[in-house]
């Protein structure tokens, strides 16, 4: 909606930005937008991403908490391309949601390689992106008894995704904080996700 201009119609995706000021290049009108930061809770499957996100909209958090499968349901997910157009999508929607005043945190797991590569990258002040981690162990015991899978190739690739955030701090281009869920409740989490996003925005 933001992106459209008033002036002369144009809804393409060809529009300058420049701080928190719009440019259309067909007729050169300018308009101002909320420019906010974007927040991803990322981490393996079964790290507990979705759990926590359920725990801080019980919270009444005051930021819009939204889960990325809906785009993996909603939009074609074969190839490179699908995925992009999911994470275009993804940040198409939240510049709009922000314009609320409201900032936007994501649970998503995947195609964080393509965070900064879309279009609509230019509409947020910084992509913040926190992992949540766990011990193999734990790990292994949450996806076995805590969610019923059974999948040894499953299990093993979370255990692989979950040790690289547990041994880096960028992935691709997009860097990344940490926050272990070991022995912590999904309250517990909840409250430490929601005091991280404050600080961003109080720095922003």
């Amino acid at each position: 909606m933001i992106g459209i201009c008033q002036n002369c119609g144009n809804y393409d995706w060809d529009k300058e930005v420049k701080g928190n000021q719009i440019i259309c290049p067909k007729c050169k009108a300018s308009w101002k937008f909320r420019k906010l930061p974007l927040f991803l809770l990322t981490g393996c499957s079964g790290v507990g991403k979705t759990t926590t996100g359920q725990a801080m909209l019980k919270r009444n958090v005051d930021f819009v908490v939204l889960d990325a499968d809906m785009f993996y349901n909603l939009m074609p997910h074969e190839t490179q391309e699908d995925y992009c157009a999911q994470v275009e999508q993804l940040e198409a929607l939240s510049k709009n949601i922000m314009q609320s005043g409201k900032p936007v945190l994501w649970t998503m797991a995947g195609n964080l390689d393509k965070v900064n590569q879309v279009y609509h990258r230019r509409f947020f002040s910084d992509i913040y992106c926190l992992a949540l981690v766990c011990t193999e162990a734990e790990l292994r015991d949450r996806m076995r008894n805590g969610r019923g899978i059974t999948d040894e190739n499953w299990i093993q690739g979370s255990v692989d995704y979950n040790e690289y955030f547990r041994t880096h701090d960028t992935v691709y281009d997009l860097p990344f904080e940490t926050l272990d869920t070991s022995g912590k409740t999904a309250e517990e989490l909840a409250a430490q996700v929601e005091a991280w996003v404050q600080t961003k925005l109080k720095n922003h």
